[in-house]
């Protein structure tokens, strides 16, 4: 196979929205408008061998920057008994140098005009939405009671304890719809749209960028208002907080210890910065670093660490015999991570939150919200957090 990678200029006049390049069907991973966007499908392989697929495929690059020849989006599920890289016959990238450029197979220039010739979505349909449990509110807060007593015994230190809603909808959801509404909201966050799974993403799991590392694990939440100066009084309790620091810590501490191996040095920040997106602050602290000869890929790394702490918990082993134990549920993708890799490591992955798995007819779709508990924990006060965290997804869902 022969790629092709041309300035997108050559092809179009004017910007291009790489929501609409993805549109219903494609594949998406953006932020502020930097990443990728594809259509149709030149390989679907196991994640750890979509380095190799991708270096058995010349490509004629005209543009020379990461990502230009030839990438693969994909995810890893939470269990890790899942990991897929989908190569996309057609990726349009977006740098963060204002960089953009299309990569195509050498014989299908003419069907790249076709498909880089977008349209809007479908007009808006007067659809009606039902929203049920997936797991019984009792099974939660009781699972929330007995990851809270654990940590209370010394048992672990942590356990993340989700639930899911379903939200059923009379008429076919627009995926390519959804994309721009959260665009429109949550710009800031990791948007992805791969298999059916879409979502935005606050929480930097890795980025791996030629010999630099970075990760901004998030842990501990609180809710916003909309009102600056009750939000910068929520912002100051959830810094106060120890019971969210707590959460924060151990999860920052795992990152940390994880990457710590591969690198020639590794930094963080000495105090969490708080993370504000549409509807939720939470506590984040940016790790950098640089890493040892011979590099891994971003793919060891992701595989490392999934799942961290802020979705799983600490001991890692015995907080998921627990959430497996008592969270009544089998959490697919969620939890785990999406993003991209290149064929020389290269690549930037999310933690897999604010999110919903969607059915193979796009009528219904499954939601999920989880948080972190630790000895202060009240089961109440966690619902009510992930209602809050629900929220990302629900309106962007039934929202005209």
């Amino acid at each position: 196979m022969r790629l092709v990678t041309r300035p997108l200029r050559e092809f179009v006049d004017g910007d291009c929205d790489l929501n609409d390049v993805a549109g219903h069907d494609g594949v998406l991973f953006v932020r502020n408008g930097v990443g990728f966007a594809g259509v149709g499908e030149l390989a679907r392989v196991p994640l750890n061998e979509a380095g190799s697929v991708l270096s058995e495929m010349m490509c004629d690059d005209n543009v020379a920057s990461t990502g230009t020849d030839g990438i693969a989006l994909g995810w890893h599920n939470f269990a890790g008994t899942e990991r897929v890289a989908i190569v996309p016959r057609i990726v349009v990238g977006k740098s963060v140098t204002g960089d953009a450029w299309v990569t195509f197979p050498a014989t299908d220039e003419a069907l790249v005009r076709t498909t880089l010739t977008t349209s809007a979505p479908a007009p808006a349909t007067d659809s009606s939405f039902s929203i049920r449990p997936g797991v019984a509110v009792d099974t939660y807060l009781n699972a929330v009671s007995v990851a809270r007593d654990a940590v209370q015994r010394g048992d672990i230190t942590k356990a993340v304890i989700a639930r899911d809603i379903i939200v059923e909808s009379s008429q076919k959801i627009d995926i390519h719809a959804l994309l721009r509404r959260l665009k429109a909201t949550f710009g800031s966050s990791y948007r992805y749209s791969i298999d059916g799974f879409v979502g935005a993403s606050p929480e930097l799991l890795v980025e791996r960028l030629g010999d630099e590392v970075r990760s901004l694990p998030l842990a501990g939440t609180c809710p916003r208002t909309g009102d600056p100066s009750v939000d910068a009084q929520l912002a100051a309790g959830l810094r106060a907080s120890a019971k969210n620091q707590i959460e924060h810590r151990v999860v920052i501490d795992m990152v940390h210890d994880t990457l710590l191996p591969w690198c020639s040095y590794l930094d963080w920040q000495p105090e969490p910065d708080v993370i504000a997106v549409a509807n939720v602050q939470h506590l984040g602290t940016r790790i950098e670093g640089r890493l040892s000869q011979p590099l891994p890929s971003v793919i060891d790394l992701v595989v490392a660490l999934n799942p961290t702490p802020a979705l799983g918990g600490h001991p890692r082993d015995t907080a998921l015999r627990l959430i497996a134990s008592h969270e009544g549920m089998q959490r697919g993708r969620y939890g785990g991570s999406v993003g991209w890799v290149d064929r020389h490591g290269n690549g930037t992955w999310a933690v897999a939150i604010r999110c919903a798995e969607f059915s193979a007819d796009r009528r219904s779709a499954r939601l999920f919200a989880g948080g972190g508990i630790v000895a202060e924990s009240e089961p109440q006060t966690e619902f009510a957090e992930t209602q809050a965290k629900f929220q990302a997804m629900l309106a962007a869902i039934v929202r005209p």
